[in-house]
């Protein structure tokens, strides 16, 4: 009977621990496939912990984080992003995970770079980084052969914010109207595109990532002076000039009209063959490669007059200073953020994890698929070729004011320098 007694306990107590459910969140659809199998192989280490994954796009989960900070529903875990921790930090949200590492022995030192260095804030730490991402030239190979655009030259490109450079006359070239000229025919009809040279659809924001940032660094701008950064230059005569131009490829009609498809997407617009060029972020390789129904490459940013330059980011996963279960939280954090998990998503091929074997298993998913990425890692391993997302304070408040103003320039609505040097000091009186 005491054998008995001992082994119903012992059955209600690993029942217990099976009831331990974590949930963990992310915005990217095209990666919850490779995390759903990282959940599946640490349940199968630790049967007491059952991930349960929900993926929501990018405006609702946001809106749901904060909300359920608020409501007490946020997950226990979360994909978190550079431009928003410092906020949740500052708000007492996020687990401080540095005495974790130090009591568990976790080393910090197998991430590429500076990639762990980014979350950590006076002494503490707020997760572990779990991808990194450049942004390169997106390609519709078809339109290229047709205008007699080689990939080399596409990879040889100059910029400047005066006349655009040799960017510009190839985005001409590659913009056709419906009798058949391209944007450089004194005969060419701009308010009647068919085939667009570059889709600029998005960039009516703070940071312009994948959109204008890379223009604007290269032309010698910059967002602020680093890390934690109390001051912007939204107004610096270089970002004016460089959104000038950015906003002027509307009215010469080589890029939609922002009133005509904000929202939509440029990848949506260029897998629709709707333009020929994009610029876009290395997460984004797999969808062109499964959603367009034609040839796909990957150039080399423009250079610009300081060179090419591209904005560099990494995410990483926190934890909810709310979850229940913390220590079961932290556990799913480690495994995460470990090369077991990271060498799994490399294999998936969606994005270049932060530990090298990682990338190493990226790189030969995307070769296994006949993609040639070096764009991406040539300008990551390029030295000054990358610039970080902006971290600072009161990330929130200043992506509406800049989204605002954006939207006003893009919309052709406002002056380009009196809309921004506006913003600008709404933005640095945040500081003050």
């Amino acid at each position: 009977m005491k054998k008995l007694l001992a082994l119903a306990a012992a059955l209600l107590f690993s029942a217990g621990l099976a009831q331990v459910k974590l949930d963990y969140w992310l915005w990217d659809a095209n990666q919850q496939p490779a995390y759903e199998q990282c959940a599946a192989v640490f349940s199968e280490q630790n049967p007491n912990i059952k991930i349960n994954i929900t993926q929501q796009g990018w405006g609702d989960y946001w809106t749901g984080i904060t909300t359920g900070f608020v409501s007490g529903t946020a997950p226990d875990v979360f994909t978190n992003h550079l431009a928003k921790y410092p906020e949740f930090a500052a708000n007492g949200q996020l687990v401080d995970i540095q005495p974790l590492i130090e009591r568990d022995g976790v080393a910090t030192d197998i991430y590429i770079g500076e990639l762990a260095t980014l979350w950590t804030r006076d002494n503490a730490r707020y997760g572990l980084p779990k991808d990194w991402d450049t942004i390169a030239i997106f390609y519709n190979k078809e339109m290229l052969d047709t205008a007699g655009v080689s990939v080399e030259e596409l990879n040889n490109l100059t910029w400047n914010p005066q006349d655009g450079g040799t960017f510009e006359e190839v985005v001409a070239k590659l913009t056709l109207d419906a009798n058949g000229n391209n944007g450089l025919s004194p005969d060419f009809d701009k308010d009647n595109v068919v085939q667009f040279g570059y889709l600029t659809v998005d960039g009516a924001d703070a940071y312009g990532q994948t959109q204008w940032s890379h223009f604007a660094v290269s032309n010698g701008w910059q967002f602020n002076d680093g890390l934690y950064a109390e001051e912007y230059y939204y107004d610096d005569p270089k970002f004016v000039e460089t959104i000038d131009w950015y906003a002027g490829l509307i009215d010469k009609g080589y890029t939609p009209k922002f009133s005509d498809v904000n929202g939509l997407g440029d990848n949506s617009l260029f897998a629709a063959g709707q333009g020929a060029l994009t610029t876009d972020g290395s997460w984004m390789i797999g969808w062109y490669l499964d959603n367009s129904p034609f040839e796909v490459g990957f150039a080399r940013l423009a250079a610009g007059p300081e060179g090419r330059k591209s904005m560099f980011n990494g995410l990483a996963d926190s934890i909810w200073v709310g979850s229940k279960n913390q220590e079961e939280a932290w556990e799913w954090v480690k495994f995460l953020a470990s090369a077991e998990c990271q060498n799994i998503v490399g294999s998936y091929g969606v994005v270049f994890p932060a530990i090298q074997s990682g990338v190493d298993a990226a790189l030969a998913a995307y070769a296994e698929r006949g993609a040639d990425v070096s764009a991406f890692t040539e300008q990551a391993l390029e030295p000054g070729g990358t610039f970080l997302f902006p971290i600072a304070d009161f990330a929130s408040e200043v992506s509406d004011i800049m989204t605002s103003a954006m939207e006003s320039i893009l919309l052709r609505e406002s002056d380009t320098a009196e809309t921004l040097a506006k913003a600008n000091e709404e933005v640095n009186a945040l500081f003050r």
